[in-house]
């Protein structure tokens, strides 16, 4: 992923990365996962989610949602979109980060990466407890959508 500038890994306070093998086609996990309005039914962290401007349920580039992950009430924008391989947002809130995923197809099934980092005071602060926290509940985030690629497509 290229990283907006100040939000490198080796640039941040908090850097977390995690990935899976999903036996699906990268049009289907992207699918799932723009789908944004669909994500609690499914990933157990995100909830509250509103999409911001028309009326379609899915992300797209420049695409606002505020939403509700690890406790905190979050505004994203869509910064990266290019279907079906790559998709990353920003966040603000009670800290600024960049989570992008990359879908990468390998004969039969798919490698999913998704990174995330964050900057700011809190991060600066607490990133002994951030990125093992955020590592779990990201994994937790791909091995549901894995299960939901994997046993079809989204409604």
């Amino acid at each position: 992923m290229k990283w907006p500038s100040g939000f490198e890994p080796d640039k941040s306070s908090v850097y977390a990365r995690n990935e899976i093998v999903i036996a699906a086609p990268p049009e289907r996990i992207w699918r799932w996962l723009i789908r944004v309005v669909r994500w609690p039914e499914w990933y157990s962290n995100s909830s509250n989610i509103e999409l911001l401007g028309n009326d379609s349920p899915d992300l797209a580039f420049g695409r606002e949602f505020k939403w509700k992950t690890f406790g905190a009430s979050i505004t994203s924008r869509v910064i990266v979109f290019d279907p079906p391989r790559e998709i990353a947002w920003d966040a603000h809130g009670i800290l600024t980060a960049v989570h992008g995923w990359t879908i990468e197809p390998a004969g039969a099934v798919c490698r999913l990466v998704t990174e995330e980092t964050q900057n700011g005071i809190v991060p600066k602060l607490a990133w002994w407890y951030l990125r093992p926290m955020l590592e779990r509940g990201h994994q937790n985030w791909v091995e549901s959508l894995k299960r939901m690629a994997e046993g079809g497509e989204p409604a």
